[in-house]
């Protein structure tokens, strides 16, 4: 018996979600139809101009705008920041940061030393209790 493997598809949204770009941004062709696995492969691999030019330069989604500012997207709401963000933006709020980031990236340090404060302590009771419990 011969097993058929179908081939996966996936909207675009969830392609530029994979591909860490912004729907918006990319080209109609790659907006209008759907991305099979094997194609979200091949992007991931050998990227055409128009990804690396996208990745380079943005404008980006609000995920990597949170992460290349050190914050959350959640941060970025509070701050007002809705919309997608070019590299150049992204930038000049890092050399002149408004108090919103500053007190953001406060947030999110302390969520992250509480974080490893917390997984520090679980690690410890779990070598507490030993591996016969």
């Amino acid at each position: 018996m011969t097993s058929h493997r179908s081939t996966q598809s996936m909207k675009p949204a969830t392609a530029a979600k994979k591909l860490g770009v912004y729907l918006e941004a990319t080209p109609a062709e790659f907006r209008e139809g759907v991305v099979t696995r094997d194609e979200l492969n091949a992007l991931q691999t050998d990227p055409p101009a128009w990804l690396r030019e996208l990745r380079k330069n943005g404008p980006h989604p609000r995920p990597v705008v949170a992460a290349r500012l050190g914050t959350s997207i959640s941060g970025l709401a509070r701050g007002g920041v809705t919309e997608a963000l070019t590299t150049d933006q992204i930038e000049a709020l890092k050399e002149n940061p408004p108090e919103w980031l500053v007190r953001e990236r406060a947030t999110q340090s302390e969520v992250r030393e509480e974080t490893k404060r917390l997984k520090a302590r679980r690690d410890a009771e779990a070598d507490a209790d030993g591996p016969d419990a």
